[in-house]
């Protein structure tokens, strides 16, 4: 049987990450694309050899360019420059626009069966960029957001309450961002609500800290920003997809009228198969979750619109 192809755009500490997770738990075989002459064939090279180490038998191959990936099953796209100091958002949201426009074109050419999922930031805008560009139906286009942000609020309610992180069960949802819903109504430790158990003080801030998340680990590296929880959180989604375990898990993904949402990319409960989406799954959300999932919306229209202007 052959196996999966999977590739990931973009080899930084992200895509690299990422790459090296999924051929450990062999989910299929690797190609690692970046522009810089040499870097991903020295990091594909170098992730092959610690195969025999981990007993993985996969194939990793580093590449500046597209060949290589033609007829992926998955493409993880990564790539994009961080946001400096003194740049402003719509700085970011042009410079990431074009290169992930480009990047997606590139993709589409080799790979028109492949499931998309974005990386890339600002995510929920360039999740409807690489939407706009492939044509693909919102099945195969996803972001990977509410993952990560779920896996830190489940990290911090861990850390407070000193249990098992298997134990926790928690939804973020809305847009990567100051306006991101992490659902303290459906948050659950060991099927017990989180409310029961962490004064609403002390959960507030634990929610404060989840929205700050990436912010808290940029200010401590002061040189980059988080790399391991976001690939994890990657390989996770790539992991149900292949595997067809469809998991529940939340991605941004195009609603189309769920939770009153229409055409954007928003953070939602997500089924992954096979097919890539194969069910948006809808809870009724109480009034104050309800609202601020609407303001974390209306956040993603406006960048969402200023793509549009950008893509022309």
């Amino acid at each position: 049987m052959a196996r999966n192809k999977i590739s990931v755009i973009g080899a930084g500490n992200v895509g690299a990450t990422t790459a090296l997770i999924l051929a450990q738990k062999e989910l299929g075989d690797v190609a690692l694309v970046d522009v810089i002459e040499g870097m991903p064939q020295g990091k594909g090279l170098d992730m092959l050899q610690a195969m025999p180490v981990y007993g993985c038998d996969v194939q990793i191959v580093g590449t500046n360019g597209y060949e290589e990936t033609k007829n992926s099953d998955i493409v993880v796209i990564t790539s994009g420059v961080p946001r400096k100091p003194g740049m402003s958002r719509e700085d970011l949201l042009k410079t990431n626009l074009s290169i992930v426009k480009d990047v997606t074109e590139k993709v589409v050419k080799n790979s028109p069966q492949a499931i998309l999922i974005m990386v890339a930031n600002p995510l929920d805008a360039m999740t409807y960029v690489a939407y706009k560009v492939s044509k693909f139906p919102r099945e195969r286009v996803l972001g990977m957001a509410g993952v990560l942000d779920s896996s830190r609020f489940r990290a911090f309610i861990a850390m407070e309450l000193k249990v098992s992180v298997k134990d926790i069960a928690a939804f973020v949802l809305g847009g990567h961002g100051d306006t991101m819903v992490p659902s303290v109504q459906y948050t659950t430790v060991g099927g017990v609500p989180v409310k029961d158990l962490i004064q609403k003080e002390r959960l507030d801030s634990i929610v404060k800290r989840t929205r700050e998340g990436g912010t808290e680990i940029v200010k401590l590296l002061k040189t980059g920003s988080a790399y391991y929880a976001p690939a994890a959180s990657t390989v996770e989604m790539v992991e149900s997809i292949v595997r067809d375990k469809k998991k529940i898990l939340p991605c941004a993904a195009l609603c189309q009228g769920e939770y009153g949402i229409k055409d954007l990319f928003v953070g939602v409960p997500v089924k992954l198969g096979r097919k890539g989406m194969e069910q948006i799954i809808e809870f009724k959300l109480s009034d104050e979750e309800q609202a601020a999932l609407m303001k974390s919306a209306e956040a993603v229209g406006a960048v969402k619109k200023e793509a549009d202007a950008l893509l022309g």
